[in-house]
């Protein structure tokens, strides 16, 4: 599976200020049945999105109409629990490109990067500056630049870098899957390849 290019993002930032969210609330264990990334994004945060009517929740963020965007600002431990792929793919199917959280769980961190949905860490005290902007004014603006690896705040010009796995950069900002960067580079492994028989 490809993924799509990615280099630069700017974008408007939907909040989720939340804490130790883990991928059963990501998304539900009983929606796990299907094999393939799409339509996972309709039950993103099933149980915060909807009451049990299946019902829209209004107080839920997703359900509120002044935030939107490709950007998801979440609170600190984001992704813990079960490793589950399925959550990354929610997250994206729903057309998230980033994730924000001044931590992410180790398997879910890989598990985005592995499907294209870029997790940028930062400090508690940017997070949080972020999250108040937002609360401020619901179209507040973030800039994530993969290439540079920093991130944004344009009202205030408030900037960060964020760390990545080189090879995942790569992949991120050429759109390659595992599989596609092998192809790239399949004339280095033949070579290689003679070069030891």
């Amino acid at each position: 599976m490809s993924i799509e290019k990615f280099q630069s993002i700017e974008s408007p930032a939907v909040p989720l200020p939340i804490e130790n969210v883990d991928t059963d609330q990501i998304i539900p264990a009983r929606f796990l049945k299907a094999t393939t990334r799409e339509g996972f994004g309709e039950n993103l945060f099933r149980d915060w999105r909807y009451d049990k009517k299946g019902l829209p929740i209004e107080d839920f963020v997703l359900n509120n109409s002044s935030y939107s965007g490709c950007i998801l600002v979440a609170g600190k431990n984001f992704g813990s629990g079960s490793s589950r792929e399925h959550a990354a793919w929610a997250i994206h199917d729903y057309g998230f490109k980033v994730v924000v959280s001044s931590f992410f769980a180790d398997i879910f961190k890989n598990n985005a990067l592995n499907n294209g949905l870029l997790p940028v860490q930062i400090s508690d005290s940017f997070l949080a500056s972020i999250l108040e902007a937002i609360a401020g004014d619901a179209g507040t603006v973030l800039k994530v630049d993969l290439e540079e690896q920093t991130i944004t705040l344009k009202a205030t010009g408030q900037s960060e870098s964020f760390d990545i796995n080189p090879y995942k950069k790569e992949c991120l900002l050429k759109g390659y899957d595992d599989i596609d960067y092998l192809l790239s580079i399949k004339e280095k492994i033949e070579k290689f390849e003679k070069s030891r028989s």
